[in-house]
């Protein structure tokens, strides 16, 4: 039911983008609104710009301001109502009501994710926005994968060969284009 490909891809897979460092804003009247994330491995850009246009958007790839790479999308009306959820005022906020699944969980792996040395699985956070992480945690334990919150960086870290192995079936099998060590894997043994 949680599974990544238990359903047809929809718009609100993309809350999974929010997750990590990506942002969502509202322009003008607040009629329209777009999604954008640095990714911290611009490999990754092809999969997130198939896996947002598997939902409908298109997200043009431009580099920032630091020699960096950042996806975007247009401004669109389709993306106010996912704004108005992920935001209070200007600041993001996770939705109250949120219940996280397979899917977005998915397209945070993809555009924030990767595999550790010890073969746990670590999911970024928004550094700026660390008002969503204790959140965020309780939606991954919500989803029964308990994370770790790493200290030296804003991450969570899926750890333990149950966990990882229900992390795994819930994104489903790597995209096409994907780093094998940027996407969840079971190594048949523990993951301490």
């Amino acid at each position: 039911m949680f599974a990544a490909d238990a359903r047809p891809a929809r718009l609100s897979d993309l809350a999974g983008l929010l997750c990590g460092p990506g942002q969502i804003v509202r322009f003008g009247a607040g009629d329209q609104a777009r999604v954008s994330i640095v990714l911290h491995d611009p490999s990754r850009a092809p999969a997130v710009i198939a896996a947002a246009a598997a939902v409908g958007v298109r997200m043009d790839q431009v580099p920032t301001e630091n020699g960096g790479t950042a996806l975007r999308s247009a401004f669109r009306c389709d993306l106010v109502g996912m704004a108005k959820a992920w935001t209070h005022g200007a600041v993001k906020s996770v939705p109250g009501e949120w219940q996280l699944d397979g899917a977005a969980l998915a397209l945070w792996a993809l555009s924030a994710g990767w595999t550790d040395e010890r073969g746990g699985y670590v999911f970024m956070l928004d550094p700026h926005a660390p008002q969503t992480h204790l959140p965020l945690i309780a939606a991954t334990t919500r989803l029964g994968i308990p994370p770790a919150r790493l200290s030296r960086i804003p991450a969570l870290r899926i750890s333990g060969t149950r966990r990882v192995q229900r992390l795994v079936e819930l994104v489903g099998p790597i995209p096409p284009r994907v780093a094998s060590d940027a996407w969840p894997r079971y190594w048949g043994r523990s993951a301490s």
